[in-house]
């Protein structure tokens, strides 16, 4: 399907209760630093963008003279609040930051349509144009799995995306990479087996934690259990065939490929679910202009002082280098 004419987000009013009638992102922000923790006092604002007959929730903190706008795309279990630390780093606070709720976790309302991987790409790339059409260059920040997202993003956006920064580009499709996202091995072979069942079957809904390594998704066994057990989150349904479409997707072009724009992997170097080694093996091959950092002491949704620290040194200097800033 041909992208849409996009909106401006947030052009809608507000529909529906906003995250000030959640609890669970709160609770995460004790695990950050405080001057990176987010409160109902200083929340982004939020935002409804009308796309494609659903309505996505944008969170923005607006910064009118940014030179760019960050573009921050969460992973499978997780969702745009709680990404919003990530745009109080002293390395982001001076751009726009827009995280969206990708359709089918958090806020956003996909009413009766169904949710592929595809359709994550389409949003994203949509999205990019609209922020783009404000006259500020875009970069993206994939986390986890959103890392994969900002890629295949960035590969189908062009001149739209000015740089990528990622913790995480392990390709889903290679059978070691699937072992460790899901939550027993045997599951791994999933993706083979729901590709020959008849789309009927690939309707029914499951809860992530069920299917998805959520408890590895920090080295923080706390925060782990809140993701895990997160409505909007962990906790939240996704259908057979979203999942099977996250494992199978492949790139939308080869990393030998890519011709940019610039990509800085920011690699937790303590992460229990993705390994480094899959993801190095996927970036070594990029043909766009890279730069690699680890983030010490950090599991793989990084909320340790340590790793928040180089990666906030990684983004500024990254930045800098390719004048974004």
């Amino acid at each position: 399907m041909p992208s849409s004419a996009p909106s401006t987000p947030g052009a809608a009013a507000a529909v529906g209760p906003g995250y000030r009638d959640q609890r669970h992102w709160r609770h995460y922000q004790d695990f950050f630093p405080g001057a990176l923790r987010t409160t109902d006092g200083n929340a982004p604002v939020e935002q409804w963008w009308s796309w494609r007959g659903m309505s996505v929730h944008l969170d923005r903190l607006p910064r009118p003279d940014a030179p760019a706008t960050l573009i921050a795309l969460h992973g499978v279990g997780t969702y745009g609040r709680m990404l919003a630390p990530f745009g109080r780093l002293p390395g982001t606070s001076d751009l726009e930051f827009v995280a969206p709720d990708l359709p089918g976790f958090g806020l956003t309302d996909t009413g009766r349509r169904g949710v592929t991987y595809r359709t994550w790409v389409d949003c994203v790339v949509d999205l990019v144009a609209a922020e783009r059409a404000r006259g500020r260059p875009v970069v993206l920040l994939g986390l986890s799995a959103g890392g994969r997202l900002a890629y295949d993003v960035a590969a189908r956006a062009g001149d739209d995306v000015a740089a990528v920064i990622v913790t995480c580009l392990a390709d889903p499709r290679l059978a070691a990479v699937r072992r460790r996202l899901a939550t027993r091995p045997e599951l791994a072979h999933w993706a083979g087996v729901l590709s020959v069942l008849p789309p009927p079957l690939r309707a029914p809904r499951l809860p992530v934690h069920l299917l998805a390594n959520i408890a590895a998704v920090a080295n923080h066994a706390q925060f782990a259990n809140l993701v895990w057990n997160d409505p909007l989150g962990g906790g939240n349904w996704i259908s057979l065939g979203f999942l099977r479409s996250c494992l199978a997707a492949p790139p939308t072009v080869a990393p030998e490929d890519f011709g940019g724009p610039p990509l800085l992997l920011a690699h937790p170097d303590d992460d229990r679910w993705t390994p480094l080694r899959p993801s190095r093996e996927f970036f070594d091959r990029i043909a766009a202009p890279t730069r690699f950092a680890t983030l010490s002491g950090t599991g793989h949704f990084p909320v340790e002082e340590s790793g928040l620290a180089d990666l906030d040194r990684a983004v500024r200097d990254f930045l800098d280098e390719f004048a974004i800033q």
